[in-house]
């Protein structure tokens, strides 16, 4: 067992995490023939936009449209994927079943981590493929899949570089995140993953690249000997209504790419994962976050890894629906240079920069006798504010708080002034020191921290919400689709993006999920690009 830390567990080495997985891994193996078998039961959960399995997927005599790649998704997984292939040569089309492009990708918060980039070395960090892999193991708790996971530290800075190419537009300085042992995340101007998504859509449909919205796919086609050849669409869809549009085939002649994302929004299909996560518990995803892609390639026969790995982003608040504006507050300046306090005794109860799944757990264990939340609060004054990106907005829709005092704070939120006050003393004095990490619970301190007590205050209440599966279907290196209990691929499936499971083990480090897309959606392009045509 790992050493014992005031904000979770630890293991004691890379070995031992390594031996963890290695022990989860063959305990997945038996149960993975048990979840093919019930493949067909699971989707059956699905909601709004699920998957039914009423599709015809048989090969038609006549295809209605033909492609050399279909991607299914349109945010940074499939439109870097859909640029890739078209580069090398291959038609493509991008299938999006929603109304508008760009999926959970466009409300992202814009983070990408990048270790060896031409900033850090600008400003003086060191940085490795080796450090990343380990922050990414520590945070993912030994379950990541290594060689996925050094391909997308490998590869991280081109896919970078991708982005700037195609348009992207970041922040000079490199933002500190929970959970990674350096500065390594940049930010993009605009202040969301809009600021990726827009530049690759225009420089997709630029190339050539066919984009289709409101176009659902239904069902994947196969050959007699299971190769994918083709999909089952509805265009012409509107999410909600099932029956909408028109049933449609298209053919796939070098293969069909799952850029489709996670289900955070599919509350059935997560439930029956994890029944914690009910109704009851908000999601910071678009509507449009389902299981039925998912469900599809299961059918197929691919592996599922993770499915039941679903983390909870922190720094959201029960104050508002979705991300909000109180989330990127919390990332931009509440976590970073203030401090998260028991509502019942003012007291820190955790390091506000620790790994997502470390925070959130010790979040929702603040509850009343009947399992009610008690909301912490999240406390930092003018300086720590005056880093937020959207403080207006979050003023303005009354999340986040401003007070004269942290005794009118202190006030509003029932929080003791007395225990509120001692947990700011005890981190200003380790500012005052100007000490790296806090003593009581480990918290990077930000290099330009001040003292927090520069009036007016702000504060906000914290509560965390679904925001991202770590689980989906098995890939290798090449981005191919792996069959059930086999190293045997699904010939003409790809997939990338929150569509996989393996890379971020039982928690993703924030920023890598950009990281991870890019990775391997440019890798999947190009692999289908370059696979045999099905004849």
């Amino acid at each position: 067992m790992g050493k014992k830390e005031k904000n979770g567990i630890i293991p004691d080495s890379l070995e031992e995490m390594k031996s963890s997985r290695r022990s989860f891994l063959k305990a997945s193996a038996v149960g993975a023939g048990v979840f093919a078998a019930t493949a067909a039961g699971i989707s059956g959960l699905t909601g709004c936009g699920g998957a039914d399995y009423s599709a015809d997927t048989s090969i038609p005599d006549k295809w209605d449209a033909e492609f050399d790649v279909v991607v299914i998704g349109s945010g940074f997984a499939g439109l870097s994927a859909a640029i890739e292939a078209k580069r090398a040569g291959a038609s493509v089309v991008v299938l999006e079943k929603m109304s508008t492009y760009g999926g959970n990708s466009v409300i992202n918060g814009g983070y990408l981590a990048v270790p060896n980039s031409d900033l850090q070395k600008k400003e003086g960090i060191k940085d490795s493929v080796d450090l990343f892999v380990k922050d990414l193991l520590a945070a993912g708790r030994g379950l990541n899949h290594e060689k996925l996971i050094r391909t997308i530290a490998k590869e991280a800075k081109a896919a970078y570089d991708f982005t700037v190419d195609c348009g992207a537009e970041y922040k000079p300085k490199l933002s500190h995140l929970g959970g990674h042992s350096v500065a390594r995340s940049y930010y993009t101007k605009i202040g969301s993953g809009a600021g990726i998504v827009k530049p690759l859509q225009k420089t997709a449909e630029k190339e050539g690249v066919k984009l289709m919205k409101k176009t659902k796919m239904e069902g994947l086609i196969t050959a007699k000997d299971g190769r994918v050849v083709g999909v089952v669409t509805r265009t012409g869809y509107t999410f909600g209504n099932e029956g909408s549009g028109k049933i449609r085939k298209f053919k796939a002649n070098k293969g069909v790419i799952l850029g489709s994302g996670g289900f955070s929004q599919d509350e059935r299909f997560r439930s029956a994962q994890d029944p914690r996560l009910g109704g009851t518990i908000d999601s910071t995803n678009q509507k449009g976050a389902t299981a039925e892609a998912l469900s599809y390639a299961l059918n197929a026969g691919a592996t599922p890894i993770h499915v039941s790995r679903i983390q909870l982003g922190p720094w959201a608040c029960p104050d508002e629906k979705g991300f909000g504006y109180g989330s990127p507050f919390n990332i931009d300046a509440g976590f970073p240079y203030g401090i998260m306090v028991e509502k019942n005794t003012g007291k820190r109860f955790v390091n506000e920069l620790a790994d997502r799944k470390t925070r959130a757990d010790a979040m929702l264990a603040h509850t009343d006798k009947k399992g009610n939340p008690v909301y912490p609060i999240i406390v930092t004054d003018s300086n720590g504010a005056s880093h937020a990106s959207k403080l207006d907005k979050a003023l303005e829709t009354g999340v986040v708080k401003k007070f004269d005092s942290l005794k009118a704070l202190a006030s509003n939120y029932g929080v003791p002034l007395n225990g509120l006050q001692k947990s700011i003393d005890a981190y200003n004095a380790a500012v005052a020191k100007g000490m790296k990490n806090d003593p009581d619970f480990g918290k990077p301190i930000p290099d330009d921290q001040k003292k927090i007590e520069k009036a007016p205050f702000y504060a906000l209440r914290g509560w965390p919400k679904v925001h991202h599966t770590m689980g989906g279907v098995q890939i290798n290196t090449n981005a191919e689709v792996l069959k059930m209990n086999s190293d045997d691929i699904i010939k003409g499936l790809f997939a990338a993006g929150e569509a996989v499971g393996g890379p971020h083990g039982a928690s993703r480090l924030g920023s890598c999920a950009i990281t991870d897309c890019l990775v391997f959606g440019r890798i999947a392009g190009k692999s289908a690009a370059k696979n045999d045509s099905w004849g």
